[in-house]
């Protein structure tokens, strides 16, 4: 009985995340789902990406958290729209769902936007169970999180388009390599790309942020 619990739930949040999807290619925008544990740098990373966006694309930002706006102030200082979703009043989920995410959608100005990024709440196992009606999903991990966290946590890293590997300033005083870091997630999944940025310097964005553009590009070229 519980099993067909679980596959109702999971078969309805399908089922509404299609409806989401739909509803932005119907618009061409591109959404990316992010995901990592918390403390990896997600919302750092943006704050670095935006200013490079904006120059080229009209990004929103769905902010995910269990409790507080303080994430959205920091994006929304960024001088883009961005949407906060806290879901310590659905008890505290350690996820988006996709009902959260298409509940709050429509408060971005969708029809102004060709990009948007939905900052899930940190956790490196529930996100990775739950579609949002994303177009790719991003997975975000540290080099303070140690080399071997893609060996005990494979869901996420095998779901992912994409893995930035986040904070490599700290390597030489952390004694872990970016390298090592890669190479265990394509232990996981081989063909994975991934994408090593800083931050706190800023290295690596501006790839993140052709790859970005890249993909925007293909989803306003399709029927």
């Amino acid at each position: 009985m519980e099993i067909k619990v679980n596959e109702k739930i999971l078969s309805k949040n399908d089922q509404i995340a299609l409806e989401t999807a739909r509803l932005l290619a119907l618009k061409k925008i591109l959404c990316l789902n992010m995901m990592s544990s918390p403390g990896s740098g997600k919302t750092s990373i943006l704050e670095k990406a935006i200013p490079l966006l904006k120059a080229r694309l009209r990004p929103g930002v769905l902010e995910g958290d269990v409790a507080t706006q303080i994430d959205a102030q920091r994006i929304e200082k960024s001088g883009i729209p961005v949407v906060q979703i806290t879901t310590d009043t659905f008890g505290g989920s350690c996820h988006l769902s996709a009902k959260m995410v298409a509940d709050r959608i429509g408060d971005l100005p969708l029809d102004s936007l060709d990009l948007v990024i939905v900052e899930n709440v940190g956790n490196l196992i529930c996100p990775a169970g739950f579609q949002i009606g994303a177009d790719l999903d991003v997975a975000v991990v540290s080099l303070t999180e140690g080399p071997e966290k893609p060996l005990k946590y494979p869901a996420i890293f095998q779901k992912s388009h994409l893995v930035i590997i986040n904070k490599i300033d700290l390597a030489q005083a952390l004694d872990v390599t970016p390298g090592e870091v890669a190479d265990n997630v394509k232990k996981i999944s081989p063909l994975m790309e991934c994408l090593f940025v800083s931050a706190k310097t800023g290295e690596g964005i501006d790839r993140w942020v052709d790859w970005i553009c890249q993909r925007v590009g293909q989803k306003k070229q399709m029927e």
